[in-house]
């Protein structure tokens, strides 16, 4: 995905409603990505924060940066784009939106699918999209309604049944993804018994013709028009006469996918590349390219690929390598906030998967005792994490409701970094030290060893998770790398999704996407609430925040408030850093922006090349 204003905008839509998942390290928004925060391979050398810095002892802060290029003006509508994605792990290529998980796949399908629902800097649904959208609160219906003129890449019309087909295949009984639980799905009258296999379609979307559809809610709550609604249009002449279950594998999802942006697939590198060429009907106007290439790059090769010229736009630039490379000649440095943040998950129980719901059995799990928990917050410096390890373009983070989120976001008292009261907090919780080796035992005087889950990637991921580990061992906590060593990114969320019993906790990340309702990472019915942890209030508080009564910003903001603190004294997960991107883009790009400002000039489709000839 080519992460400018819009792009980015979109991307971060889909993860409001789950679309993610999130790696460990990466400044690629994924979640969620792969990661720099993760080596290949454990050495068995512990770094304390000191030990880890990444590189000069500058410490920098993202609002100083620019947000925008400076070359701006009319593309050519020839040259090509090359664009690096940092990883150092392959895209899956799972190539729609319906079926991907990974960040990866969605930062390479954002370059040729858009949504078809535009947003605000407010994060709030406009018309400005290729689909249009009309609210009647009287009745709790939506009409929904295509633009003239917008095509697929293969020449066919978009259609209201190319909408209405994402909610048909994604509530499917025989759908096995992860998403349809969020509120934008099961508000809709008739989706829980079309989901159920009760009925053969969602009683509460009405097409009224080829360029028409009225969808009835229940309700009609605030999460709707900040990212409720599903995002994106689901080419159904594309997959005609296939079955719901054989679509993710299916080479119209893998080889040749087709979109309704600005640029079409010519060929796909399995897990390496996608090349695109100018789409010449796209809705909009001409693109501003004639090719577009985006390749998959090694952390450890991203910075020389951009120095030398071969890659003109870096995504998921590691943010631990800015400080070497900072001043290189022909490049403009950009960047914001993103919308993420990394934490500690601790797991609590299971997935029912019969029952779609968490099975929250603290008792039976090792890490199931909250004091336990309390004092491995406590025996961690994120401030000198943030700061050592990424001179400042990660930070401390306090709340999972993110500063991204800057109407929503207040601080939030968390256990701050004392070792002497982690101590403390253990020796009355009756974690002592029974045989003398430095290390406790559990309650019962049985040996305590944790398993900590996390991921390989760049430079950083070994010292960072030798840091976390040091810092637990500091306090007598016998806590080992899953495996002995750190995972790949595929792998890592295989073992996580599928409550691998060899992981007792595990460092991820989020996407936070354009709504500030967690009840997608943290409901008891979240396919990604990986924790497992559901109490009462929690579901409580999660309803609440997302019903009609939270209309009235304020009373969202109060519940969301109580959400955070909730959390913070329950501690099912650890915020550990809130992150800034940098993007490395060649003086060459015109018209190349991560501010997430609408405006028309820096769309995606504008993006162009200097020196085209």
């Amino acid at each position: 995905m080519t992460k400018i204003s819009w792009s980015r905008f979109l991307f971060l839509m889909t993860l409001a409603l789950v679309l993610a998942l999130a790696a460990c390290g990466g400044d690629s928004s994924e979640e969620d990505t792969s990661s720099d925060d993760a080596s290949s391979e454990e050495s068995g050398d512990e770094e304390s924060a000191d030990e880890g810095d990444s590189a000069s002892g500058d410490v920098y802060n993202y609002e100083d940066f620019a947000k925008t290029v400076s070359n701006t003006g009319e593309p050519s509508g020839e040259g090509t784009l090359n664009i690096g994605y940092s990883s150092d792990t392959p895209f899956e290529g799972t190539l729609n939106w319906a079926f991907y998980q990974g960040a990866p796949d969605a930062d390479m399908m954002a370059h040729f699918d858009e949504a078809v629902l535009a947003m605000d800097a407010d994060f709030q649904y406009t018309n400005e999209g290729a689909v249009q959208y009309e609210m009647n609160e009287e009745d709790n219906t939506v009409t929904f309604t295509v633009r003239d003129g917008v095509k697929w890449h293969d020449g066919e019309p978009l259609k209201i049944q190319d909408y209405v087909s994402s909610y048909e295949i994604i509530g499917h009984p025989d759908y096995d993804g992860v998403r349809g639980s969020t509120d934008g799905f099961t508000l809709i009258e008739g989706y829980e018994e079309y989901r159920n296999g009760e009925a053969d379609s969602i009683s509460g979307i009405e097409i009224v013709d080829e360029k028409t559809a009225v969808f009835t809610y229940t309700e009609l709550a605030p999460s709707l028009t900040a990212g409720g609604f599903w995002s994106y249009a689901f080419p159904t002449h594309h997959y005609e006469g296939m079955e719901v279950s054989e679509m993710a594998a299916a080479p119209q999802t893998r080889e040749n996918p087709i979109g309704i942006g600005p640029y079409k697939v010519d060929s796909i590198v399995s897990g390496e590349s996608i090349t695109m060429s100018k789409f010449e009907d796209y809705w909009r106007g001409e693109p501003g390219l004639s090719e577009v290439t985006v390749r998959v790059i090694a952390p450890s090769s991203i910075a020389s690929a951009v120095e030398s010229g071969d890659v003109d736009i870096a995504k998921s630039f590691p943010t631990d390598q800015y400080p070497d490379v900072a001043d290189m000649e022909g490049v403009e440095w950009l960047a914001n906030i993103d919308g993420a943040y990394t934490y500690i998950g601790f797991k609590l129980g299971s997935w029912d998967a019969e029952a779609g719901k968490v099975d929250y059995k603290p008792e039976e799990m090792k890490m199931g005792d909250v004091e336990l928990r309390r004092a491995m917050w406590h025996a961690i410096d994120n401030d000198a994490i943030g700061e050592r390890f990424y001179n400042g373009l990660r930070w401390k983070a306090t709340s999972l409701i993110t500063p991204y989120h800057a109407n929503w976001h207040e601080e939030v008292d968390v256990p701050a970094y004392d070792p002497e009261e982690a101590n403390r907090i253990l020796d009355e919780a009756g974690y002592e030290d029974v045989d003398g080796d430095g290390m406790r035992e559990d309650k019962e005087g049985e040996p305590l060893s944790i398993n900590f889950a996390s991921m390989s990637g760049g430079d950083i991921a070994e010292p960072l998770a030798n840091y976390y580990i040091q810092s637990w061992r500091d306090i007598g906590l016998n806590v080992e790398l899953t495996n002995g060593r750190l995972i790949e990114f595929n792998t890592f969320y295989d073992m996580v999704e599928n409550d691998d019993p060899e992981i007792d906790i595990y460092q991820g990340a989020w996407g936070v996407g354009s709504d500030v309702d967690p009840s997608g990472l943290y409901g008891e019915d979240a396919p990604f609430n990986y924790t497992r942890y559901a109490s009462e209030e929690n579901t409580d508080l999660l309803t609440k925040g997302n019903s009609q009564e939270a209309l009235d910003v304020e009373y969202r903001k109060d519940i969301y408030n109580q959400w955070s603190e909730l959390m913070a004294e329950e501690i099912p997960v650890i915020p550990t850093l809130y992150r800034a991107f940098v993007t490395p883009v060649n003086e060459r790009v015109i018209n190349y922006s991560e501010d997430y400002e609408w405006n028309e000039d820096l769309l995606w489709y504008r993006v162009g090349v200097e020196d085209a000839e």
